[in-house]
C-alpha cells in the first residue's frame, strides 16, 4: 500500500522530468551553432563583475546594437538581462567557461518551461494526457521553439521572461507565496520590460488565493510588501544603472544605437501609434512566402501569423471556464501586453513568426487550463500535432537551411 503511493506520487516528477528531458534534446539539437555570436548580455556582465558598466575595447562587427558612448560600449539590455547572466560571467571568471552557451541556454529554458507548464497543469487536472500536452504546448507547438532555438541574447531574454512568469503564476495560483512570486515577476520583467505593467493582476491573484488556502493570510497590504520588495529594488537599480550610463534614469539607450533612428520602422520614434498596423500584420495576418523550388512555401523570416504557425490557439475562445475572474484577468494581460508590443517600431526583425508574442504564452496557457474539459478530444490532439509538425519544419528551415533568405529566393 505505501509503496502503491509512493509510486503514484512520483509518478508526475517522473513525466514532468521526462518532459521536460525531451524538449531539451529537441531543441539542443534544432540548432547547429553553439549560439555564442550574439552575447551581448554576457559580455557586459563580465566587466561588470570588474566594476565597470560598459566595454572598454570596440566589440566585434557583428554585435552591431552595442551602444558607443563616452569612449566606451554598452548594451541597451536592462540591468535584468545583466544580471540574469551573472552566474555565467562568474563561470566564465573561473575559466570554467570559454563561450557563451546560447544554444544549451535555450534548451536549458524550454526544459524549464515546459516542468513549470506541467507542474501549472496539476491544479486543474489529473489526466496524464491533457497535462502533458498543455505541458508541452508552450515550448514545442508555438513559434517559441524556432525563435528561442536560435539562442541570440534577445531571445535568452525572452525565454527567461517566459519560464519566469510561469513561475510567478506557480507561486500565484497554485501554492501562493508572495515572496517568490515576486522573485520571478522581477526576473520576467528584468528580462521583459513591459511584463512590469502586470503587476497589478499579480497583486489580485496572491489576494485572492493566500485567502483562499491559508488559514490566517497576510493582508493585502503585506501582500505587496512581500512581493514587490526584489521587484522594487531591481527597478531603483535599473534606474541608477541607466543614469550611471547615460545621464537619465530614464534613458534605456535603446535609442542611442547607432543608425537605429534612421531605420524606416522607426520614423516616427521607438515607441508609436503609427507602429500598430505593422504590428498587428506581422502577429496576425501575415502568411508564408511561394518560392518556385522545394520546399515551396517557407516562412518570410520577417513575421508571420500566431494563428497560421498554431492552430491550437483556436481554443482560446472555448467556452466556459472554472473561474470566469482568472479567466478575464488573463485575457487582459494578453491585451496589455500586446498593445505595448504593437507600439513598437519594429516589429521584430529576423524572426519565425511573431517573436515577442512568447511573453503571451503563460497567459495564453492559464486560458487553456481554466476552459479546457477533463479529458482531450481528437481534434485537441490533432491541432497540437498539427502545430508542432508546423513549428519542426519551421525552427528548420530557419535554423538549418537558407530557404527562408531572400538572397536565396532571388537566386
Amino acid at each position: 500500500m505505501i509503496e502503491a503511493e509512493t509510486t503514484n506520487s512520483r509518478q508526475p516528477i517522473l513525466i514532468a522530468a521526462a518532459l521536460s528531458l525531451f524538449v531539451f534534446v529537441a531543441y539542443y539539437f534544432s540548432n547547429p551553432q553553439s549560439g555564442n555570436f550574439y552575447d551581448y548580455t554576457l559580455r557586459i556582465a563580465a566587466v561588470m563583475l570588474d566594476g565597470k558598466l560598459g566595454l572598454e575595447e570596440q566589440p566585434p562587427n557583428w554585435l552591431n546594437e552595442m551602444i558607443p558612448h563616452n569612449g566606451k560600449y554598452y548594451s541597451a539590455f536592462p540591468l535584468g538581462s545583466v544580471l540574469t547572466m551573472m552566474p555565467l560571467a562568474v563561470l566564465q571568471k573561473l575559466h570554467l567557461l570559454n563561450q557563451f552557451p546560447g544554444t544549451f541556454l535555450a534548451a536549458l529554458l524550454a526544459a524549464i518551461t515546459t516542468w513549470l507548464s506541467f507542474l501549472l497543469t496539476g491544479k486543474y487536472s489529473d489526466d496524464v494526457g491533457r497535462r502533458s500536452l498543455l505541458a508541452l504546448f508552450p515550448a514545442l507547438a508555438t513559434w517559441m521553439w524556432p525563435n528561442l532555438a536560435f539562442a541570440g541574447a534577445w531571445h535568452i531574454a525572452l525565454g527567461v521572461a517566459v519560464a519566469a512568469q510561469l513561475a510567478a503564476l506557480y507561486f500565484s495560483l497554485v501554492k501562493p507565496k508572495p515572496f517568490w512570486a515576486g522573485l520571478f515577476f522581477a526576473l520576467a520583467f528584468g528580462n521583459r520590460t513591459e511584463i512590469l505593467l502586470l503587476a497589478p493582476v499579480f497583486f489580485y491573484l496572491l489576494y485572492k488565493n493566500c485567502r483562499a488556502s491559508q488559514e490566517t493570510p497576510p493582508g493585502l497590504l503585506g501582500i505587496i510588501d512581500k512581493f514587490a520588495a526584489i521587484p522594487m529594488s531591481l527597478g531603483i537599480a535599473t534606474l541608477l544603472y541607466n543614469y550611471a550610463r547615460f545621464g537619465s534614469p530614464f534613458d534605456f539607450g535603446y535609442a542611442r544605437i547607432p543608425g537605429v533612428l534612421e531605420e524606416p520602422w522607426y520614423l516616427h520614434g521607438i515607441f508609436s501609434i503609427h507602429a500598430v498596423p505593422g504590428n498587428f500584420w506581422a502577429m496576425l495576418l501575415e502568411t508564408w512566402n511561394r518560392i518556385p523550388d522545394y520546399p515551396y512555401f517557407v516562412p518570410t523570416g520577417l513575421g508571420g501569423s500566431i494563428l497560421l504557425h498554431c492552430p491550437f490557439l483556436i481554443f482560446l475562445f472555448r467556452r466556459g471556464t472554472t473561474d470566469a475572474q482568472l479567466k478575464w484577468l488573463a485575457w487582459g494581460a494578453i491585451a496589455l501586453l500586446t498593445l505595448v508590443l504593437w507600439l513598437h517600431g519594429n516589429p521584430g526583425g529576423w524572426q519565425i513568426s511573431y517573436r515577442y508574442a512568447m511573453v503571451l504564452l503563460p497567459w495564453m496557457l492559464v486560458i487553456f487550463l481554466e476552459s479546457a474539459p477533463k479529458k482531450l478530444t481528437l481534434l485537441e490532439i490533432i491541432l497540437f500535432l498539427l502545430s508542432v509538425a508546423i513549428n519542426a519544419i519551421s525552427a528548420w528551415l530557419f535554423l538549418r537551411t537558407n530557404y527562408i533568405d531572400p538572397n536565396y529566393q532571388q537566386v
